[in-house]
């Protein structure tokens, strides 16, 4: 069984001083490929270096909206040329729009906007953030598609309802769901999981935030997306090996993967600190 985590912030300071141990145990948990995201164009060197030592490491470039204040008038300019500076990033973001912690509406969609375009312009996928803003969301997409034409993409840690999961599959977005689904009471969540077609669904753990049951509160690590994708089984009623093969596929077409058997060591033998 291999499964393919989408989402992940290692680079973190969580995980700094562990993150042999953690390796180990993302591939003892059957993790082929990961997907890290990027919150900030700063950190491109941080994360780069992270995949200098872990061939089964992907990556994105981009801006977070809730970090929209940094967005300079050279931001797109330099997010375009980092993606194309190294074939390891795969994907533009995480980009979007967040306004359950921000009012900076306005900022935040052009922001968005300019990703977007530099997301088509270099075909790649874009991962979306998006919190309390599915409908300005779907606006602005379907805007972007008249005027530019279509972007591929994923609605990445997803938590709307089952009509705004159809908008966003209608505008040809995959999406991707976390640790949230295996919560108690994220029966809205648990519905749109459901409901995704078999070949648009992801899983991911968004680490080190939204640690699935059985580990809830503990800090969320790649290992644990197989408590995501256990879930999501369940919730289908498909078995655990045919949810990791149709996630895995849908990961390695949305953001042109290969996944490679020769991942048993670091490029080197430093210890990771």
């Amino acid at each position: 069984m291999q499964l393919i985590d989408t989402h992940v912030h290692i680079n973190f300071d969580v995980f700094q001083g562990d993150l042999t141990l953690l390796r180990k145990r993302w591939q003892e948990a059957g993790l082929v490929h990961l997907v890290h995201s990027c919150v900030k164009p700063d950190e491109f060197q941080g994360i780069q270096s992270l995949a200098d030592r872990f061939p089964e490491l992907s990556f994105a470039v981009g801006l977070h909206p809730l970090d929209v204040d940094d967005w300079q008038e050279d931001t797109a300019e330099k997010i375009e040329s980092l993606a194309l500076s190294d074939p390891r990033v795969v994907a533009i973001g995480e980009t979007g729009l967040d306004f359950f912690k921000a009012d900076n509406h306005e900022a935040q969609k052009l922001a968005f906007y300019a990703q977007l375009e530099i997301a088509q312009k270099l075909d790649k996928p874009v991962i979306i953030h998006c919190r309390d803003a599915a409908s300005t969301m779907k606006e602005l997409v379907e805007a972007f598609w008249r005027e530019r034409g279509a972007v591929k993409g994923v609605m990445h840690c997803w938590g709307g309802n089952k009509e705004e999961t159809k908008w966003f599959l209608d505008l040809g977005f995959y999406i991707s769901f976390s640790g949230i689904v295996t919560f108690k009471k994220a029966q809205q969540i648990q519905e749109s999981a459901k409901f995704v077609p078999s070949d648009r669904i992801l899983i991911e753990t968004d680490c080190p935030f939204l640690a699935p049951v059985p580990k809830r509160g503990k800090t969320n690590e790649p290992s644990y997306v197989k408590y995501v994708a256990e879930k999501v089984a369940q919730l289908r009623e498909v078995s655990l090996e045919t949810l990791a093969e149709q996630t895995t596929t849908n990961a390695c077409q949305l953001f042109n993967l290969k996944i490679t058997s020769n991942i048993d060591s670091p490029r080197d033998n430093q210890a990771l600190v």
